[in-house]
């Protein structure tokens, strides 16, 4: 039956439609696509070669920027006109390292050398050749090493460009195109001081090329002005001479069909290169009949999924309605089909849906003032568990929390203590209400509840500007006379009211509000009229204050030598028990004689058992009189904890002097061992490798690794001097497996390298 009810019958109508009107426009956007899908094509092609243009140009600007750049730096010019009789193998070994970063940023930078005529060397980013043994490994095809050294070594050059030719790179065949430059750069001789030679791998260039010829099948040409082929790749090279020879084809066309190809022709206004590349018309032509078919068979197929679709998601989506109006019908006792539209049926039935909420809505609303009530009930009475659950249930009562700091107070209507008629009860609800309008036209929504018959509660809760201390009691003191002086003023009621102390969190309302109920509780005591702060008042208590948490800590403290942090234990227990409570003699005597047990208890470990200082401590202990003032008391503690805690700093640098010491003899020992590291040293005096490097660097003010290359430097110097063992071998027998580092670490460290130090002790 749900197939042939009405709303199934709407449903499918409204998906087909929607789903086949997208059909017949893609099918007419088709029509027009494929009439401009060539020139499309055509106008991709000639984009994407003058990107490639564009990218091979910057390409070889970076490559003319890299030359200008080594013009100016100091190493290439200091070694371009050095005429020493020796080699400034440092100034060498500079330029490498500069030499370096050139080709981290430009693949055409990979391969490049620069020649130093005054040196006859070749340096490149990872070593340096004489020309003959360069020519070993890397040399042109068609030149012999007389030739290449004639024509690239001898020759000056101005950003020339040598076209494609045949390379070989250790016994590996490829193509390259050079681009040669003298420096300095305005060399006008025949020769020149140097030469900046960059080798341009086909490969390189291909892959800057290989979206046209790899999508397409085509082919790619580039020549200078000169005709020279810089650079050809693709499957279907044509005859490259033919073409140009023929009158057919015109080379001043951007682009133009000639036999089965497109063949797309650029012009470099930079450097004169002429970029051409041919693009099969099978391939040109490929999306338009690709979009054809697609346009076809999406056409087709999307006609049929519709349909499918619309069925599937007109009986979905009409399911649950047809279930929801038997349910309606069930309970609103409509089962007989009375002929009219279901939807009419919903729309009367949500309709007095949607009036029901609204009077559940508008009576949740009159009881919001019952949630407000009861959660701050319970929040004074310190019933939440958290301050997630606090902050929850504030946002349901719509009581805004602040920064979650401020002061509770309790108001008491005077004249009515023990009077419980309903006559007075009901004089006290309208004295209530009296009070809390006068508390919101002076305060603005101060959250209150009520405490009993004749109490108010109020929460005071900081201002995002303000924090609790005496400004906002002075203020909350002014706002309670004054509120005092209206309420006796127009109603004749009379009020006390006390305060507790500032709370840090909403978690210790209830804290707060305990010291309130003491202060008033006090405050009527004392008959005391107005407003009454908890820390105003004065209370005896019949114990001390000293937990066994704290007596722990005191004690770990101390054997970790923290002086500062013990001072402020003590501090807070003193504190603690003479500024907040008023003990009594008994209770004074007990508190220091805990104090007292916990610095003997201490005495008897064996770090302190087995120090000079026992006894004298010991002593100073058992003479502290629990008859003087507790501040007297707490100086003599204080000279205590300064003899121990200094007593344990000594133990610690002399165990640290121990330490180094042990160090420094086990790398006079292990220095010429290349794998001595601070993990090995660490392992061996069996401290945590941190704990060693951080150890090391406060005791000596020099790090470990510092310290090793000093202790390696000074034993190679030893050798230079009286050893007649070469640099190398040197090297080795100190911990270096390279020279080359050790030549660098000597000279970092000297000032000179080592040969020039053992000839200073020679001559």
């Amino acid at each position: 039956m749900l197939r042939h009810s009405r709303v199934f019958r709407s449903f499918l109508i409204s998906y087909v439609a929607i789903l086949l009107i997208p059909c017949i426009g893609g099918y007419i956007s088709y029509r027009t696509s494929i009439s401009v899908t060539e020139s499309i094509s055509i106008e991709n092609s000639v984009i994407q070669l003058e990107r490639s243009q564009e990218l091979l140009e910057h390409r070889m600007a970076e490559v003319e920027g890299m030359t200008r750049q080594l013009a100016i730096s100091q190493e290439i010019n200091a070694l371009m006109n050095d005429r020493g009789t020796e080699r400034d193998v440092y100034g060498i070994w500079k330029a490498m390292r500069n030499v370096l970063t050139f080709g981290q940023t430009n693949d055409f930078l990979r391969n490049y050398f620069i020649y130093l005529a005054n040196y006859n060397l070749i340096i490149t980013s990872g070593s340096s050749y004489r020309p003959e043994h360069y020519y070993e490994y890397f040399h042109y095809d068609n030149l012999s090493f007389e030739e290449w050294e004639q024509q690239v070594l001898g020759t000056t050059h101005r950003s020339e460009i040598k076209p494609l030719t045949p390379f070989s790179e250790r016994d590996m065949k490829t193509s390259v195109i050079t681009y040669m430059q003298s420096l300095p750069l305005d060399s006008f001789n025949d020769t020149s001081p140097a030469i900046v030679v960059v080798l341009i791998d086909q490969k390189t260039i291909a892959g800057l090329l290989s979206g046209l010829t790899e999508q397409s099948g085509g082919w790619v040409h580039i020549y200078d002005a000169e005709g020279n082929t810089i650079f050809l790749q693709g499957e279907t090279v044509p005859d490259i001479a033919k073409l140009h020879s023929d009158p057919k084809f015109d080379e001043s066309k951007t682009s133009q069909f000639y036999g089965s190809d497109l063949v797309i022709t650029t012009r470099s206004d930079k450097n004169g290169w002429v970029y051409q590349a041919g693009i099969p018309r099978s391939t040109l032509m490929e999306k338009p009949n690709q979009i054809k078919r697609i346009s076809w068979m999406i056409t087709g197929g999307a006609m049929l999924i519709g349909l499918l679709v619309g069925l599937f998601l007109a009986y979905r989506n009409s399911l649950p309605i047809n279930r929801l109006i038997g349910v309606m019908k069930e309970q609103f006792g409509k089962d007989d089909d009375t002929g009219h539209n279901e939807f009419d049926f919903l729309s009367g039935n949500i309709a007095g849906m949607i009036t029901k909420n609204k009077l559940l809505e508008a009576e949740l609303h009159r009881q919001l003032p019952l949630v407000r009530d009861a959660f701050l009930k319970r929040l004074i009475a310190g019933e939440f568990e958290s301050r997630e659950e606090i902050v929850s249930a504030a946002a349901q009562a719509d009581i805004p929390l602040r920064q979650g700091e401020g002061y509770v107070g309790i108001l008491q209507i005077n004249g009515y203590a023990g009077m419980d008629t309903v006559e007075v009860l009901n004089e006290l609800n309208a004295a209530r209400l009296l009070m809390k309008q006068a508390i919101t036209e002076l305060a603005g929504p101060v959250p209150m509840t009520d405490v009993g018959s004749d109490k108010i509660v109020l929460l005071f809760f900081c201002e995002a500007d303000q924090l609790p201390g005496p400004a906002e009691e002075e203020r909350i003191t002014t706002l309670m006379e004054e509120l005092a002086q209206h309420v006796f003023t127009e109603y004749k009621i009379s009020m006390q009211a006390g305060f507790g102390e500032a709370f840090a969190s909403v978690t210790e309302v209830g804290q707060s509000f305990d010291q309130a109920k003491q202060a008033l509780e006090y405050a009527v005591y004392l008959n005391k009229k107005g407003i009454l702060w908890s820390h105003e008042t004065q209370s005896t208590n019949t114990t001390y204050y000293y937990p066994l948490d704290t007596e722990h800590r005191l004690i770990s403290t101390i054997r970790a030598g923290e002086l500062e942090e013990a001072q402020k234990i003590i501090d807070s227990i003193i504190a603690q028990n003479l500024e907040q409570r008023e003990l009594s003699v008994e209770m004074k005597n007990q508190l220091v004689g805990e104090i007292k047990g916990t610095f003997l208890k201490l005495l008897d470990q064996k770090i302190f058992l087995e120090s000079p200082l026992f006894e004298s401590v010991k002593q100073r202990i058992i003479d502290i009189s629990p008859t003087v003032p507790l501040e007297t008391i707490q100086q003599d503690i204080h000279g205590i904890m300064e003899e121990l805690c200094g007593f344990i700093a000594k133990k610690k640098k002399d165990s640290h002097a121990q330490l180094i010491k042990q160090i420094y003899q086990y790398t006079a020992e292990a220095y010429a061992d290349p794998d001595l590291t601070l993990y090995r040293v660490a392992e061996y005096v069996e401290r945590p490798e941190k704990y060693i490097s951080q150890l090391f660097k406060e005791v000596t003010g020099v790090n470990y690794s510092d310290h090793l290359i000093k202790v390696r430097m000074d034993q190679a110097a030893l050798l230079l001097k009286e050893s007649n063992y070469t640099v190398d071998e040197i090297a080795a027998r100190v911990g270096y497996n390279s020279s080359h580092s050790f030549r660098r670490a000597f000279k970092r460290l000297t000032g000179v390298s080592p040969s020039a130090y053992r000839q200073s002790f020679q001559d």
